[in-house]
This record gives C-alpha cells, structure tokens and sequence, in this order.
C-alpha cells in the first residue's frame, strides 16, 4: 500500500493519511493466548468495522471517526480499495492516554479469579459470596495499563489516578461507565447481555475522545440474555470455539500456533455475524453490500 504504515497491533493495521487523520483497517488476523493464529477468519475485521460505525454513531460522547468511505481516500488501487471496504475507518489522529478503561457490569473473567482468590485492584470493594457472572449491583471501573504485548495489569485507583492524573481519571469514569450503561441497555433490548468491555480514549487539542473499536466481540464479552446462569461457564459471541479448540490440541500456548480446522473457522464467523445482527438489528449482508 502506498500509504505512510505507522504500526500494527494483532488485527488493526495504522495508516497515516495526513497530520490529523489516520487510516484504520480491521483486518481477519485472530489472536488467542496472546498468539496471533497463522488462520484468518473471513470478514471478523468487517464485523469489527461496521459495529464500531453502529456504535459510534448511536453513542452521545465525542470520537474520532470521520468517515467510512475508502473512495476518498488518495494513492489506493482498485484492489487495495476493494480490500478495504467494509473494514476502514477514517479517524482523528489522537495523543492516546495510556490506559485501559475496562467497565465491568458482572463478576467474570480475570476479576472473578482475583475475587475467589481473596480480592485485588478490580474487586476489592465488592461484598462477599457473589458467585462467578453474578450481575454487580452497579457497574465497575476497572482500569488497566496498556500493554504493548502479553496481558494487560489491572490497577489499583491509586495507580490509575497516578498515571493519568485525578481529573483526567475522574472523567474517563464517568464517561466510559455513561457509555457502558447505554450499550448494555441497548444490548439488553435485543436478548443479549454485556457483562464488560474496554474503552480507549485520546486527546485532540485537549478535547478528550473516544477511539479505537468500540463495543465489539474482540473488546466486549457479550452473552446470550436467555444463557445467563450465575455460578455457570457463559457462552459468548466472540474467539470461544478458537479457545475451545487450541485447549483441546495439546498447543502449548507458544509460538507458532497449529492451523484451525474449517469447521472452527466456520462457527467463529458465524458469532461474529450474528453478533453483528443482533447489536445492528440489521443484515451483515446489506452491510456488505453497502459499502
């Protein structure tokens, strides 16, 4: 491509287009166990785009997208432009604050083994004898560091507030937990739980926006509503049967990962397609076609 690369992450590829605007691109690489898999998932990239634009564009907060349309753009080919459709996104170049913003709305994950092993960072102040994706009384800020490889460090509030300074903290609270509340009303509507997700937000010209994805399968853990058991493994609409099948191969969780069956890739698609569906309450297909 002859645009400028400013960097890759495990899916997304960074553009430079001018000095305030970068291209986006979701690509079909999927990581698991902080291993990206030499097997792609046809269209996850797209799914990740277009709920990312559906999103962005029901949330009342202020973000960096710009626009969508990869015929804008200059210096792309045909079959680059191709390529890109569906899963590009036109931004604000942003200075991004250095931290997670992790909203949790149930006990599960990372914070449900910290609280049964004795309590920590993310769930010190929560009462005793919750069982494992138990609703919280009211949602959870959880913030964690960035990390450029491996998992990312819970933090204490001390920590974060630290980092970030208090009023910046104080702020990225109330406005990741605003934002939370109105998805997972949203979600709710159409049979589906969002027990947490994670936000991350940038500055332009001191004004504090919301960037990157946004409320999609690879930064949420969404659940079927009509699954829902406390004390109960959940089903979601995200990698799960890529994390059932690696643990079931005798990988040992290193580089390079085993190639995935079809029918894994094939079932993988099929959450993130129906995740999009359901969220959208529109047809993948018609977003295709749309673009």
């Amino acid at each position: 491509m002859a645009l400028h690369h400013l960097g890759s992450g495990k899916v997304r590829d960074n553009y430079l287009l001018d000095d305030d605007r970068i291209l986006m691109v979701a690509s079909d690489r999927i990581s698991a166990f902080d291993v990206v898999l030499p097997t792609a998932i046809p269209d996850k990239g797209r799914v990740l785009t277009g709920l990312s634009i559906h999103w962005f564009g029901l949330l009342d907060t202020p973000h960096h997208l710009l626009a969508a349309d990869v015929d804008t753009v200059h210096g792309l080919g045909d079959i680059e432009r191709d390529e890109l459709r569906g899963r590009a996104m036109i931004v604000r170049r942003a200075e991004v604050i250095p931290m997670e913003c992790v909203v949790r709305g149930y006990l599960y994950g990372s914070s449900w083994q910290e609280y049964a092993a004795g309590g920590g960072p993310t769930t010190e102040h929560l009462p005793a004898g919750l069982a494992m994706a138990d609703r919280l009384e009211q949602p959870i800020f959880t913030p964690a560091t960035k990390a450029e490889s491996g998992h990312d460090q819970n933090l204490t509030e001390a920590d974060a507030r630290s980092l970030v300074g208090h009023d910046t903290y104080e702020e990225l609270r109330r406005r990741s937990i605003a934002i939370y509340q109105r998805a997972a009303d949203h979600a709710a509507d159409r049979g589906i739980l969002l027990a947490d997700t994670k936000f991350e937000f940038g500055e332009v010209d001191g004004e504090l926006l919301l960037i990157d994805e946004v409320l999609t399968p690879d930064s949420s853990r969404y659940w079927p509503a009509d699954a829902w058991t406390p004390g109960a493994t959940m089903p979601s609409f995200d990698k799960q049967p890529v994390r059932d099948w690696l643990e079931q191969s005798g990988w040992d969780k290193t580089p390079p990962a085993p190639t995935l069956p079809d029918d894994v890739v094939t079932g993988t698609r099929r959450r993130y397609v129906e995740a999009y569906e359901r969220l959208t309450g529109a047809s993948f297909d018609d977003y295709l076609a749309g673009r």
